[in-house]
């Protein structure tokens, strides 16, 4: 959440700033964490902006923006972050040439170097049995359990699973309703085992006094529980299973995707479950699915095995 002082004004650049920010999330109804990041890139550029004596965007051109990509390099910043930052200054940009502040838009080419495509990681179906054999009656056990039945039954992604309110689940039919990025609502399957541990836990539930509708609160607060929280308990809950890998929830949405692209070998039908905007995002599965198939076929086909000296 931003913490950003009520009593605080914003200041020379940071003014237009503020009101982008307000604008992200009243109308395009971003979600707190982007605002922060956003929020955050912003403030950072600002800074170097008014070490080059900068005092209007109107003097913001495109060798400004070029030093402050230079600048962020120096400073050991990494192309992923280096794309994030300019991402946040080039949307910037574009709200002030829509209100009519900024003629053009200085940012528009000006690039972050490309990152390395790296290849999500993801467990095996042995893996995911072993992280979720685990029965115990305690209150506590079942919501983590349930947690990750549904992080993994339905793909979601880790606020969707923070955000989960009671009403959006229909356990009749299987289905829940996620509101993912963009303010982008969809209704995605879930699973019979899913669903059996969502029962569970919506009955243990009532025991903890519960603030809200939240699906999964604190056991200590009754509250809605916290990102980090899903985390650290994800975590151990893959130590006490004995799984050699990290657990985290992406590493569930990623297991998820990959284990029903290579089921279904339906990119289309992946995508919508995962909530991408673009194919293009969702096409990094295939090369997951491209590595399992070439591991199958190095071990069944004849011309694949080396013949012994």
């Amino acid at each position: 959440m931003d913490r950003t002082p009520l009593t605080a004004q914003p200041q020379g650049l940071m003014i237009q700033v503020e009101s982008f920010l307000r604008y992200l999330h009243v109308e395009r109804r971003l979600s707190p964490v982007t605002i922060t990041n956003y929020r955050r890139q912003l403030t950072t550029v600002v800074e170097m902006l008014n070490d080059m004596k900068m005092a209007q965007w109107q003097q913001l051109d495109t060798v400004k923006a070029r030093n402050v990509a230079a600048k962020s390099r120096r400073a050991g910043l990494q192309a992923a972050s280096m794309a994030l930052r300019l991402s946040a200054l080039r949307s910037f940009c574009d709200w002030m040439v829509q209100q009519g502040e900024l003629p053009a838009n200085p940012v528009k080419s000006v690039h972050a170097p490309k990152a390395k495509k790296r290849l999500p990681k993801n467990m095996d179906v042995d893996e995911v049995s072993q992280l979720l054999n685990m029965e115990s009656g305690d209150p506590l056990v079942v919501r983590d359990r349930t947690m990750l039945e549904v992080m993994y039954g339905a793909g979601l992604r880790l606020s969707e699973l923070v955000g989960l309110d009671v009403r959006h689940l229909d356990l009749a039919t299987g289905e829940v309703r996620v509101m993912g990025k963009g303010s982008k609502e969809r209704k995605i399957p879930m699973g019979k085992t899913a669903v059996r541990w969502l029962e569970r836990w919506l009955e243990m539930r009532e025991l903890y006094d519960p603030e809200d509708d939240a699906v999964f609160i604190s056991t200590q607060s009754g509250k809605r529980i916290s990102n980090r929280n899903v985390q650290k308990r994800f975590e151990q809950w893959g130590i006490k299973q004995g799984v050699n890998s990290h657990i985290n929830p992406h590493k569930l949405r990623h297991s998820f995707a990959t284990h029903i692209l290579e089921s279904s070998g339906n990119l289309r039908g992946v995508q919508e479950l995962l909530g991408h905007a673009n194919l293009s995002t969702t096409q990094i599965y295939t090369h997951l699915d491209f590595q399992h198939l070439a591991n199958v076929y190095d071990v069944a086909h004849p011309r694949a095995k080396r013949e012994k000296p």
